[in-house]
């Protein structure tokens, strides 16, 4: 698979300004502590247990986060296309081992933001604190509350058309098991969930 690199930064850029403005002088700096990955299809990014260093910016391809019970029964945490960031964001701010893996579900493109370096430039450039606050506001506040809400106080069918709405072409790209997880059922409950909603 080769990367376009140029349409990638620029895509990037592009999902930092979504939130912030970033100057071209501090978007040089980003752009100092980036690199490209490929990753194939079944592997990880991070496995439970490994510190995180990054947060990873997907330009091409599926992610589930995941971690493992005691007894050997496997949860998906979150699910990332294009344009996400995945990372295990308690392992990057205590610098602790994460407790959960993440694995590619496609053949995928990822951009490598080196978070310690992230972290030095945020107190030298206000625009970038700015975006980290925007983001962190949206995605690690707001998102998961109404997500912790949505588990406890919708159904399975209300959630699973809600994944569908944010997700349009997830059923094209995750396997059923994987999505099924994710909502907190087994696979046969969305099959008969998917069953019923073509009635």
């Amino acid at each position: 698979m080769e990367i376009d690199e140029e349409k990638h930064i620029i895509e990037l850029k592009s999902a930092f300004d979504s939130y912030s403005k970033i100057t071209k002088e501090s978007w040089q700096q980003i752009q100092s502590i980036i690199h490209f990955q490929l990753v194939e299809k079944g592997a990880t990014l991070l496995r439970e247990g490994q510190t995180a260093k990054y947060i990873h910016y997907i330009c091409k391809g599926v992610f589930r986060t995941f971690f493992t019970d005691n007894q050997g029964n496997i949860y998906n945490k979150n699910i990332f296309l294009e344009g996400d960031f995945p990372a295990s964001k308690v392992s990057l701010l205590k610098n602790t081992p994460s407790y959960f893996s993440i694995e590619a579900l496609e053949d995928s493109v990822v951009i490598n933001i080196n978070f310690s370096e992230y972290r030095r430039l945020i107190e030298e450039n206000s625009d970038l604190k700015n975006f980290y606050i925007a983001y962190i506001e949206k995605n690690w506040i707001i998102e998961k509350e109404q997500n912790e809400i949505s588990m406890v106080m919708e159904n399975a069918t209300a959630r699973y058309l809600k994944l569908l709405h944010k997700r349009p072409n997830i059923e094209k790209r995750v396997p059923q098991h994987h999505i099924a997880s994710h909502l907190g059922i087994t696979p046969t409950q969305l099959s008969r969930i998917r069953r019923d909603l073509k009635k």
